[in-house]
């Protein structure tokens, strides 16, 4: 790990939340620092498809500055809900919608989902929400040095299309031995 090991206090909340809730997946913590990093550099607003317990939405937030705005939204009602209730004084917008009502919020300088749920949701619906400029980070990817991209013996068609899109300068950033990110930047 190139980070230092302690986290924000907004993460740490959320960390605490998804695990009282019962969930073990959330954004990992080498993510959460490249979502940081990344929300750092960018303006207007930030978004992220599928809240969860706000694991991503709070590395967003700690990263971001102050003037971006940091909005998510979450499908299921208890979800989101406790997530609104936990982020009330923290600067970041829950809504209780589907993935897609993000477009009344947009364009956003960047987007974040994981690629379970890029691999489902319209591909031209999760381009439409950025910005010229601005970037799609997909997490969630088993690293794969080989082109094309290879998952379980497979090509692995949502990696490759994302790498390959002419509308993007697109990278696969491995942060850990068993996972990476790809970063898409709209031309």
């Amino acid at each position: 790990m190139s980070a230092p090991p302690d986290l924000p206090a907004l993460v740490v909340r959320a960390l605490r939340m998804s695990l009282h809730r019962g969930y073990v997946q959330a954004s990992r913590t080498e993510t959460g620092h490249l979502l940081a990093t990344l929300a750092a550099t960018r303006t207007g607003t930030i978004a992220e498809c599928g809240t969860g317990c706000g694991v991503g939405a709070a590395w967003l937030r700690s990263g971001a500055p102050k003037t971006t705005r940091v909005i998510t939204a979450e499908l299921d009602p208890e979800l989101a809900h406790g997530v609104m209730d936990m982020f009330a004084d923290d600067d970041i917008d829950v809504i209780h919608a589907d993935w897609s009502d993000l477009a009344e919020h947009g364009p956003f300088s960047l987007v974040f989902l994981d690629a379970g749920s890029a691999g489902q949701f319209p591909r031209e619906q999760i381009v439409d929400l950025v910005a010229e400029g601005g970037m799609i980070v997909l997490d969630d990817f088993v690293p794969c040095p080989s082109w094309p991209p290879l998952a379980g013996g497979r090509v692995d068609v949502l990696r490759q299309d994302w790498l390959s899109d002419e509308r993007f300068t697109s990278v696969d950033v491995m942060v850990a031995e068993d996972t990476s990110v790809i970063i898409a930047v709209r031309r």
